[in-house]
C-alpha cells in the first residue's frame, strides 16, 4: 500500500499502533523536502529559414529531428499512425489508460467531403511494459460525429459529439477497453448549428467540482449519474481547448479572435473579466521558423519572410502542472498554424495576471516540418508534458477553403489536402529528469487516495479528488478536515517534495464535494498561512455568507489588510455573496488601500453595484437558451425596469388610466412580430380595445436597434409566451420605415395584418 507518513501517522494511531510510527518514518526519512536543483534553459539556435518548405511527409523519427527545443529538453514518440489517426485531444483515465478523440471524417479533401458521418471515435491506449511508448490500442467507442468533448470520471467516460448538445458516459464493463454500456447524462435534443470550430469544446472538471465547457454560459455537476445544471453570469467565448491552475482559475483562448489566452484574471463563476495590459508588449506575435503560406488571413498575417506574424489558429492550451519539467505553473499554447507551441509564464504585475513569453522571439517549441500540427497538450502522470499532433496537411475546416477564398490556391499547390490519415502523439521529457511511472488511483480505496491530494503532480491531485467525490464515501470526512485543520506534517512525504499546502486544498474542495463544509472549518482555513488555502476558504465559505453568519464575515472582513493581491481580491469577489452593508463597506475600505491593483479597482466597482435578484433568477430560468437570447432579456429587464415599468407596471399589468397590460396582449406576441417593433419605433396613440389612455407612448426610434430587440425579447418572452425579437428585426423594420414620422394607431396596425 502506497502511502506517505502523514497518512500512516493517522492510521496507525487510529488502530493503537504507536510503536509501528516510528519504523516508518525511518523508511522515508530520505524523501523529506530538498533543495530544488537548478536547471538551464537556453534556447536553441534557429535553423535557415526555408520560405516556402516541402509538404512531403516525415516518419515520426524524422519529425522529431526537425523538432527544436531548448537546451535539455527532448521529444520522445508516445504513439503514432496507424494505432492512431487524426487525433485531436487525450485524456487519461485514473487506471493508467490514455483515451484519445480521433476526427476521421475531418477535412479529408479540400471541400471536407462526408465530414459529417459517424465515422470517428475515441480509442483507448496502453503502455504494457511501462517504458513510455504506448503498445495497444483498442477502439473505445465508434460511430461517432467528430467527437470534442473527452472527460474520463472514474471508470466512465463522458464523450460529446460535433453539432449533439447532448452527453453520455460510456464504460467498459468485461475489460475488454470497448464500452459497452451507454448513457444518457445531459438531454438536450436542440442541434449546435454553429461552425464545428465555434462549437462548444473540452470539458474539464475543475477544482470546485463543477464541469466546464469552453464556452457557453453553462457549467455543470455530476452527481448520481446525471448532469445538473447551473449557470455563470456571462458567457465565456473560448473555442478548442481550455485549463485551470492549481488553484482553479481557468484559462480560455480564441481562434477565431486570434487571441491565445483570455479569462484567466478571476473565475469565470464571477463573470468574464479582461484587462488591459494582460500580456507584455508584443505577446501576440509569434515567431515560426519554417515558412507557413496557409494562413487564412492572407498576407497580413505574414512577415517578409513568409512566416506567421501572429497568433491565428491557437488551441489545447494547458498549464503545466507536472512535477518532471522545471516548468511548472507555465502556460503551454500551440500554435498549429505556426507549427509551434508557445510557453508563457504567469507574472503578477499590480494585481493583474500578465503573461510573457521568456525567450522572446523564439518559441519554446517550433519545428520545419510543415505537416507538424500540434493541436492539444496536456500535462500527463508522469509528470511530462504531452503534444498531440494532428500531423496534416489541411487545419483550417472547409468554410475558410472554399473556391475564392486566399487559403484555397495555397492548399492546392503544397497538395496540403492530400496529406491526411496520420496523427502522433509526443512527450516532452528534461534529460536529467526520469518520468514517472503512473500509477492505478481507479482501484485504490478511498482512505489511500487521501495521500495523493498533495502528490507534486496536479494530475494526481485533481483525479484524486474527483474520485473521493465520485465515490461520496463520507466516511473520510473525518480525516479530510484532519488534513484541513491540521497544518504541516512533522515528517516529510514519499512523493518527496510535496507542497502539502495544496493538500490542503484539495482537501477543502472534496469535503465541499461531499456537503460537508461547515463554518468550523471555514473559519480555521480562513487563518492558513497559504494564501491558496486562505482563498479556497473564501469561496467555499460564500455560501454562510449568503446565509448571514456574522461570524464568517467578520472574519472575511479580517482579511481586508491581507498581504497577498489575489487574496485580496477573492476577498473582494465573496463580499458580494454577503447580506451585511458592511461587506460593501471593506470592499471598498480595499479598493481605498489599494489604489495600484488594476484588478481590485474593477471588480470592486463591480462589487458595489446593486444587482437585482431577479436578473439572476432569470439567467437560472433561460439556462437553455442561447446566451445571445439570454443577454437580450436580462438587458431588456435593466430597460423595461428603467423606463416603461412606470407606465405600464413593474410587471407589465399596466396601470389603470395610464397605458394598458402587456400580458397578453395581441400586439406584444402577435406572430407578425413587426407589429411591436414598429409600435417601439414610432409609438402609439388613440384608444387601445376600446380604452383610453392618457398620454401617448413615445416611439424610441432614438434607442439602437439592440436596445428594442432587448425590450421586445423580454416583454414577449418574461412577461409573455412569445419569440424573441433579433436586433436584425428591428433593422429591418427601421429601414422599412424611415421615412414614418406619425404615431401608429391600432387601426394602422390592424391594417397592417
Amino acid at each position: 500500500m502506497y502511502q506517505t507518513i502523514y497518512h500512516l501517522k493517522r492510521s496507525l494511531l487510529k488502530r493503537g499502533n504507536l510503536f509501528l510510527l516510528l519504523p516508518a518514518i525511518m523508511m522515508t526519512l530520505s524523501n523529506c523536502k530538498k533543495e530544488k536543483p537548478v536547471y538551464t534553459d537556453l534556447i536553441y539556435t534557429k535553423p535557415e529559414l526555408v520560405k516556402d518548405p516541402p509538404s512531403t511527409f516525415m516518419s515520426p523519427e524524422e519529425s522529431m529531428k526537425n523538432m527544436y527545443l531548448p537546451e535539455g529538453y527532448h521529444m520522445e514518440l508516445v504513439a503514432s499512425e496507424p494505432m492512431i489517426n487524426e487525433p485531436v485531444t487525450i485524456a487519461w483515465g485514473p487506471d493508467g489508460k490514455l483515451y484519445v478523440a480521433e476526427m476521421l471524417t475531418y477535412m479529408q479533401d479540400i471541400d471536407g467531403t462526408d465530414e459529417n458521418e459517424p465515422w470517428s471515435r475515441v480509442s483507448v491506449l496502453e503502455d504494457l511494459d511501462g517504458d513510455g511508448k504506448m503498445d495497444k490500442s483498442t477502439v473505445f467507442v465508434d460511430s461517432l460525429i467528430l467527437p470534442r468533448i473527452l472527460l474520463p470520471l472514474d471508470d466512465r467516460v463522458i464523450i460529446g459529439e460535433t453539432y449533439n448538445r447532448s452527453l453520455y458516459t460510456y464504460r467498459d464493463t468485461d475489460g475488454d477497453n470497448v464500452a459497452d454500456e451507454k448513457k444518457l447524462i445531459l438531454k438536450n435534443d436542440k442541434r449546435d448549428n454553429a461552425n464545428l470550430e465555434h462549437q462548444s469544446a473540452t470539458m474539464i472538471w475543475g477544482l470546485d467540482n463543477y464541469l466546464y465547457l469552453s464556452n457557453g454560459s453553462l457549467r455543470y455537476r455530476f452527481a448520481k449519474g446525471e448532469m445538473e445544471i447551473d449557470t455563470l453570469m456571462d458567457a465565456p467565448s473560448g473555442q478548442w481547448g481550455m485549463t485551470q491552475d492549481e488553484i482553479g482559475q481557468i484559462y480560455y483562448s480564441s481562434a477565431g479572435g486570434e487571441t491565445p489566452a483570455l479569462g484567466y484574471q478571476q473565475h469565470p463563476y464571477y463573470g468574464n473579466l479582461e484587462m488591459e495590459g494582460k500580456w507584455e508588449e508584443g505577446f501576440e506575435k509569434v515567431w515560426p521558423i519554417i515558412g507557413t503560406p496557409d494562413v487564412q488571413g492572407g498576407f497580413g498575417r505574414l512577415r517578409e519572410d513568409g512566416t506567421l506574424n501572429h497568433f491565428t489558429a491557437s488551441c489545447g492550451q494547458s498549464i503545466f502542472l507536472g512535477d518532471k519539467l522545471p516548468m511548472y505553473g507555465d502556460l503551454f499554447i500551440p500554435e498549429p498554424v505556426g507549427r509551434l507551441i508557445r510557453r508563457a509564464k504567469v507574472n503578477i504585475v499590480n494585481g493583474k495576471k500578465v503573461l510573457s513569453n521568456p525567450y522572446g522571439e523564439t518559441e519554446f517549441l517550433a519545428s520545419t516540418d510543415t505537416n507538424f500540427r500540434p493541436v492539444d497538450t496536456q500535462t500527463g502522470p508522469d509528470g511530462c508534458l504531452y503534444v498531440v499532433d494532428m500531423y496534416r496537411g489541411i487545419i483550417q475546416e472547409g468554410n475558410w477553403v472554399r473556391k475564392g477564398s486566399f487559403l484555397r490556391p495555397v492548399v492546392e499547390r503544397k497538395g496540403f489536402d492530400k496529406n491526411i490519415g496520420k496523427g502522433r502523439i509526443y512527450r516532452v521529457v528534461h534529460d536529467q529528469i526520469a518520468p514517472s511511472k503512473q500509477e492505478d488511483l481507479l482501484h485504490k480505496s478511498s482512505d489511500a487516495l487521501l495521500d495523493y491530494l498533495h502528490h507534486p503532480n496536479g494530475w494526481y491531485r485533481l483525479t484524486a479528488q474527483k474520485l473521493l467525490v465520485l465515490k461520496q464515501d463520507k466516511a473520510i470526512v473525518s480525516d479530510l478536515k484532519d488534513i484541513v485543520t491540521g497544518g504541516e506534517p512533522f515528517i516529510g512525504s514519499m512523493f518527496g517534495n510535496a507542497d502539502y499546502a495544496l493538500g490542503r486544498l484539495h482537501a477543502i474542495w472534496t469535503l465541499e464535494g461531499l456537503d460537508a463544509i461547515d463554518k468550523a472549518l471555514v473559519l480555521t482555513a480562513l487563518q492558513d498561512k497559504d494564501a491558496r488555502v486562505r482563498m479556497a476558504a473564501l469561496r467555499v465559505g460564500e455560501p454562510l455568507l449568503a446565509a448571514g453568519d456574522s461570524s464568517v464575515l467578520e472574519a472575511v472582513k479580517a482579511l481586508k489588510n491581507d498581504n497577498e493581491p489575489e487574496v485580496l481580491q477573492q476577498v473582494v469577489l465573496s463580499l458580494r455573496s454577503a447580506k451585511d452593508k458592511a461587506g460593501k463597506e471593506t470592499i471598498s475600505e480595499i479598493m481605498a488601500n489599494h489604489p495600484s491593483n488594476e484588478v481590485i479597482a474593477v471588480i470592486g466597482k463591480e462589487s458595489l453595484k446593486e444587482i437585482p435578484r431577479e436578473i439572476e433568477q432569470i439567467k437560472r430560468q433561460y439556462v437553455l437558451e442561447s446566451s445571445n437570447t439570454r443577454n437580450r432579456i436580462v438587458n431588456g429587464y435593466t430597460h423595461f425596469k428603467n423606463l416603461c415599468a412606470s407606465c405600464h407596471g413593474k410587471n407589465g399589468e399596466g396601470i389603470e388610466g395610464m397605458a394598458p397590460s402587456l400580458i397578453g396582449s395581441p400586439r406584444v406576441t402577435a406572430k407578425k412580430w413587426d407589429i411591436p417593433v414598429k409600435i417601439l419605433l414610432n409609438g402609439l396613440t388613440g384608444p387601445i380595445d376600446g380604452k383610453e389612455y392618457s398620454g401617448v407612448m413615445v416611439g424610441m426610434k432614438q434607442q439602437d436597434d439592440d436596445y428594442i430587440a432587448s425590450v421586445l425579447t423580454y416583454i414577449r418572452m418574461h412577461l409573455n409566451d412569445s419569440k424573441g425579437i433579433g436586433a436584425w428585426q428591428v433593422r429591418n423594420v427601421r429601414n422599412s420605415q424611415k421615412d414614418r414620422e406619425d404615431y401608429w394607431t391600432i387601426e394602422e396596425l390592424e391594417k397592417e395584418k
